[in-house]
């Protein structure tokens, strides 16, 4: 079965158990058995015909197309308005054998689609005899990711990603300043992309190479920025003492060049990128105050200027290694097992089937299987959980996770890159890189309101003048400052510092959320309906009383286990497992006979026994009446009775049923605690079954006897009055449910693929204790956000307010900036201690 099918999220979907179709990021909503049902009408899996019917509304035409011929990408030169591109187009969309080309103009690529290789001959000699050159492109073409030091705002990365894709060997470049990575598809080397970044003033390396994540510390450039404090503060202190002013301003001048420079070379590239982004801003604000001739001020802000990124980057590299760190927790090296001798290899060497030994304190290498020995294992890097975890043989064991007593052998199951440690790492790192609503709106108004303030601040440098409102000098220094205060840094910084850390947060205590969306989504839950079997309970029968009429309870009990030691049966596996555990003998028996729907007999000690339902004992002729008042009892509490006895006589009755979880009661209790208003369970079992079960887990209310298409129908009534609803499910019978609410939360995702794929947020562990953490980190992300936003847009407008009567220098506009997007970021960085 194919991997990828309709997504118009664009993202990998799992099509396990004949899943298929999404609508937004990783919610299902339709089943199919393969992916012909759900790509193609005509039976064939053709994608070329039938993609665009199937969950497609937002795949683009170019995607399409794509499937149904060779691509390539041409650079063009000349072109001097989006009427010349147009003429490009149209006169390369006329070629025989060309399926459709476009082109951008602002990134002057021409890309095209044709039917097979010589569709292209004709290509290059039509945009030439249109008058514009163009450059073939190389066909090594390789997507590379790359970390990028130095970013201090999403502004930052847009520079970076506006200035690589106009380069000609660059396909398309992303950048994500939330992650600190930047995804190029390019087909140069690698140091001409690196070395293109460093015009911008940031430094790249390539994930997987050298000097990856090399955390560089930022010790030259403390350096620089103690020596040019000391030359500015010298300075200073000269103009009080007598010291020729000439030698102050050349100490100043001094001060700006070494570090004014990187600000001053980034601004450059980020105007050839048409990009208006702090370091363009600031550059302006000192450039032109040395054009008025202070400066005392010109040097003070890129001071300043300096100080405040190098804060902010040192701030910012804590929430980006809060998951990355992850990944160190797994050694690099393992000891495999070779017939009988023990060699220590590279887990990336190592291959899935290989047998690795885990000794005691060690950490585990790779995800596996327990082929020989017992041990516990810490597993709270994956699930978050406090206590150590037994593990016997058949048991999985995962990567990262710590061997706390006992010798095991393990099978490998998964390579390196495949682990669940890994998956995590790359799932949360995904997730980070999303915007949320809030943060798609703040940078959107980022964008209107730069280029408004900058305009604004050449027309009080100009306007006021010319109509003799003031001197020249005078309105340049206030437009100067208003240039400062141009840049929203702190507002822009205020919502991705703040999901990035709080997701970190939730990927270390065990809870995978699949981005800001969600984390948003998620505070404003007022309503969490629960699956009942698998999720408020064990999802296994349990004995929970044992009646015996005419004999003793421990010989009832080896007369139940007797006649179901055969039985296949959960329920019968149930009582066997009970007497067991209670350490109860079993009978010799003979003749065992499964009764269909009934129960079972055998023969013991040369008498018929039975066990089975009130059906089996009914058609046997065997009276019930004496004991229907304790049968209905049990009944009534929603529990399954096994009567056992012979065709004569009832010896007892067994009370078998599924069991609340021991976390389920203090979960739920957490998540009233943390803001949800009502909590409520939702199974397909009787009414009896559960009242029973929401008596015991303490929900607010229950929908009984639902059937997996009802379970969707009481998610739709509870949104219809007015609720904001999260439903917490364990198996793919949840999908429509999990589909239609506000967030689907999956349970067990460390050994489920499809919960890891599927949901919108993944519980790790087994269990709810997470939850209510998830709730309350969400809430508090929300608040952090708010208080964020709010505190960034009251010192703007503190800050515009005192230009215009002359309080605001130039230095005091700098330190709003740059003094509040470091407040901001320490703000935000709370949410990586929020506990439990």
């Amino acid at each position: 079965m194919s991997d990828t099918c309709c997504s118009r999220s664009k993202e990998k979907v799992a099509t396990h158990s004949g899943t298929c179709c999404v609508t937004e990021v990783g919610k299902m909503t339709d089943q199919v058995n393969d992916t012909s049902s759900c790509c193609g009408d005509d039976g064939t899996g053709d994608l070329d015909d039938d993609l665009e019917g199937c969950c497609s509304s937002s795949i683009s035409d170019s995607e399409i197309t794509a499937t149904k011929g060779e691509q390539k990408v041409y650079r063009i030169q000349g072109m001097d308005c989006p009427s010349c591109a147009m003429t490009i187009e149209k006169g390369v969309n006329a070629l025989n054998n060309i399926v459709e080309a476009k082109i951008n103009y602002s990134t002057a690529k021409l890309q095209v689609v044709g039917t097979d290789q010589y569709a292209f001959d004709d290509v290059e000699r039509t945009v030439r005899k249109l008058g514009f050159d163009i450059e073939m492109p190389q066909q090594s073409e390789t997507t590379r990711t790359y970390i990028v030091e130095g970013m201090d705002c999403s502004s930052c990365a847009k520079s970076i990603e506006n200035h690589l894709n106009r380069l000609t060997h660059v396909r398309r470049a992303e950048v994500s300043f939330s992650t600190g990575k930047m995804k190029v598809e390019h087909e140069n080397a690698v140091e001409d992309i690196t070395s293109e970044v460093s015009k911008l003033g940031y430094h790249a390396s390539l994930v997987g190479g050298s000097n990856s994540g090399s955390s560089r510390k930022p010790r030259s450039e403390y350096q620089n920025i103690l020596i040019t404090g000391a030359l500015i503060a010298t300075g200073f202190i000269g103009a009080y003492v007598g010291v020729p002013e000439i030698l102050s301003n050349i100490l100043y001048a001094i001060a700006i060049v070494v570090i004014g420079f990187k600000p001053v070379r980034s601004a450059y590239y980020a105007l050839k990128s048409r990009s208006l982004d702090m370091n363009v801003l600031m550059s302006a604000a000192v450039i032109g105050a040395v054009i008025i001739g202070e400066w005392f001020e010109g040097a003070t802000v890129v001071w300043l200027f300096a100080l405040g990124i190098a804060l902010q980057n040192q701030s910012l590299e804590r929430t980006r290694k809060s998951i990355s760190n992850l990944m160190e927790l797994a050694p690099s090296e393992a000891w495999v097992k070779i017939e009988e001798k023990l060699i220590q290899k590279s887990v990336s060497e190592i291959l899935v089937g290989e047998t690795i030994i885990i000794k005691p304190g060690d950490r585990v290498p790779l995800d596996g299987e327990v082929m020989k020995g017992e041990t516990s294992i810490n597993q709270a890097p994956i699930t978050g959980e406090s206590m150590p975890v037994d593990k016997i043989v058949g048991d999985t064991v995962y990567a990262g996770t710590i061997n706390a007593h006992g010798s095991i052998e393990v099978k490998v199951t998964k390579l390196v890159e495949d682990t669940t440690i890994s998956r995590i790492v790359h799932m949360v790192e995904e997730a980070q890189e999303q915007r949320a609503p809030t943060q798609a709106f703040i940078d959107k108004f980022a964008s209107i309101y730069t280029p408004i303030v900058f305009a604004s601040a050449l027309a009080v440098i100009v306007f006021p003048p010319l109509i003799g409102m003031g001197t020249w000098s005078e309105w340049v220094y206030k437009g100067l400052a208003l240039l400062v205060v141009a840049c929203p840094c702190a507002l822009v910084i205020s919502t991705p510092v703040a999901i990035v850390s709080a997701i970190g947060n939730a990927a270390k205590n065990g809870v995978l959320i699949k981005g800001g969306t969600f984390l948003e989504k998620a505070a404003h839950i007022k309503v969490v309906a629960f699956d009942k079997t698998g999720t408020l309970t064990e999802g296994k029968p349990k004995v929970t009383g044992v009646n015996a009429f005419s004999t003793s309870e421990e010989e009832l009990i080896s007369i139940a286990y007797t006649l179901e030691d055969y039985s296949t049966h959960p329920i019968g596996r149930t009582i066997v497992d009970y007497a067991k555990g209670r350490g109860i003998p079993v009978k010799q028996g003979e003749r065992f006979n499964n009764i269909v729907g009934k129960g079972v007999e055998a023969t013991i000690e040369n008498r018929i026994y039975y066990a089975g339902s009130r059906k089996l004992f009914n058609e046997a002729g065997v009276p019930l009446d004496a004991y229907e008042k304790d049968i209905a009892d049990i009944e009534n509490q929603g529990k399954t009775v096994i009567i056992v006895g012979t065709k004569n006589e009832v010896l007892g009755v067994i009370a078998v049923s599924d069991t609340i979880r021991e976390t389920t009661a203090n979960a739920l209790s957490g998540l009233k605690r943390a803001g949800v208003d009502q909590v409520v369970m939702l199974t397909g079992d009787n009414e009896g079954t559960a009242k029973r079960i929401a008596s015991e887990a303490n929900v607010n209310r229950y929908f009984a006897q639902l059937l997996p298409e009802d379970k969707v129908n009481a998610v739709r009534q509870l949104q219809a009055e007015g609720h904001k609803v999260a439903m917490v499910g364990d198996g793919i019978n949840d999908a429509p449910a999990l589909a239609l609410s506000d967030i689907g939360v999956a349970m067990g995702g460390a050994g489920t693929d499809t919960a890891m794929e599927t949901a919108d947020i993944v519980l790790m562990a087994d269990n709810l204790e997470k939850l209510p953490h998830t709730m309350k980190l969400s809430r508090k992300a929300l608040s952090i956000v708010k208080q964020n936003i709010w505190f960034s847009l009251i010192i703007k407008a503190i800050a515009l307010i005192f230009i215009f009567p002359g309080w605001l220098t130039l230095w005091m506009a700098v330190l709003s900036d740059t003094g509040a997007a470091v407040i901001v970021i320490l703000n935000a960085l709370r949410l990586l201690n929020v506990k439990e």
